[in-house]
């Protein structure tokens, strides 16, 4: 009996670790996805083909490795936003400098010289008057 509460007990301690998940949506490269935000947040993710279109509302982020790490995104929406992508590799994810994402399904397109297996895309908001690219 008391090896079962143990184990209860180390089940208990170990959930929140396993259930804290830094925020964002996560692409590896070689994948495109499509989703939409909520309260900043990618919500609603799918994986689809790099030929798709973005439905209105939605946001579209191929990740491939091309001298580096490259990265096109579009946004079918009224709005341009700025957003937190990281680079995520065998160590801790490296924040990486990103412009801002037009409106209206126009194609960004981002690199940066780091090799990394996935980008992490995060706090999205929107954009001041005339874009933004730090």
């Amino acid at each position: 009996m008391s090896i079962r509460l143990i184990a209860f007990a180390l089940l208990l301690t170990a959930a929140p670790a396993a259930s804290a998940k830094a925020p964002g949506l996560t692409v590896r490269t070689g994948e495109t996805w499509q989703f939409s935000l909520f309260r900043g947040q990618p919500v609603r993710a799918r994986k689809t083909g790099a030929d798709a279109k973005p439905a209105p509302g939605q946001i579209q982020v191929t990740v491939r490795t091309m001298l580096g790490t490259t990265m096109t995104i579009s946004s079918n929406n009224p709005t341009a936003f700025t957003y937190k992508a990281e680079l995520v590799g065998a160590g801790k994810p490296v924040a990486a400098r990103s412009c801002a994402l037009p409106p209206d399904s126009r194609l960004s397109f981002e690199s940066w010289p780091q090799t990394a297996t996935a980008v992490r895309l995060s706090d999205f908001k929107v954009a001041p008057k005339g874009g933004a690219c730090p």
